[in-house]
């Protein structure tokens, strides 16, 4: 199948993984903004992203696409390599016109990688995952994004930990977009330049809002005066966040909140 067989499919099912992932990256950092700006809004939206059977099936497909991105980058790396033999030690220093995220994209992509981890653990692993399993978190309603967003920016290394992630990010998905598309034809001397221009805009704006989301979400979770009003989502869960709760007590019940 040519899809697997030849250099291009697989370039082929590379661009179109990556394109999915640039979609559900630019959505997740619009879902972010919804929990900086309507908390209620957030966790209604989690609960509907809970363990429901559209949303285990979405779970499914996103894994999929990662793993099937992963697998094939790491195949063509070393496809290229094997290709290119010693002659890729014959010149120092980087070929003219060729980007410093272009020859380090594998290694861009397993920061990704672990920074994807680590926000799994933090995150799907305490909401998604402890409702499929029936169980909560310290007594959180897995539902409750708010509440866990507060808990996980409550220490000082998650926020450090997610701006490398994003710089990694800004390099590996700015070469990858427009490369992706000059993978599936769109490489002419008209377009290239705007697709370049796309991408960096695209990716600028949607990291930058990442990282000014993690900042925010810090002072909030740190700062005892900094607390989020109307955060309470009636008849959805049970508890709410409170920023001024340690994080091991990262939410209170919602009768106390109301008073």
């Amino acid at each position: 199948m040519w899809l697997t067989c030849s250099s291009i499919g697989r370039k082929f099912v590379m661009a179109i993984t990556g394109v999915c992932l640039v979609l559900f990256v630019t959505f997740h950092c619009l879902m972010n903004g919804v929990a900086l700006f309507w908390p209620s809004a957030y966790n209604a939206i989690c609960e509907f992203l809970g363990a429901n059977w559209y949303a285990l099936v979405a779970s499914i497909g996103l894994a999929a696409l990662f793993v099937i991105h992963i697998i094939y980058a790491t195949w063509l790396t070393l496809q290229n390599r094997r290709a290119r033999g010693n002659d890729r030690y014959a010149v120092a220093g980087a070929a003219p016109g060729v980007e410093w995220s272009s020859k380090n994209m594998l290694v861009l992509g397993f920061v990704v990688l672990a920074f994807l981890i680590v926000h799994l653990i933090q995150f799907w692993a305490k909401m998604q995952l402890a409702e499929i399993l029936g169980e909560e978190y310290n007594g959180i309603h897995p539902a409750n994004g708010i509440a866990f967003i507060n808990l996980a920016f409550a220490q000082i290394w998650t926020p450090i930990v997610y701006i490398i992630g994003f710089i990694a990010l800004w390099f590996h998905m700015n070469h990858g977009m427009w490369s992706m598309m000059q993978t599936v034809g769109w490489d002419g001397d008209t377009w290239m330049p705007r697709l370049k221009k796309i991408s960096l805009w695209w990716t600028s704006i949607v990291v930058a809002l990442f990282i000014a989301q993690a900042v925010v979400f810090t002072v909030r979770a740190n700062c005892p005066d900094c607390a989020v009003e109307g955060c309470v989502v009636e008849e959805v869960v049970e508890s709410c966040c409170s920023a001024e709760a340690a994080p091991a007590d990262a939410c209170c019940a919602a009768e106390s909140v109301n008073e």
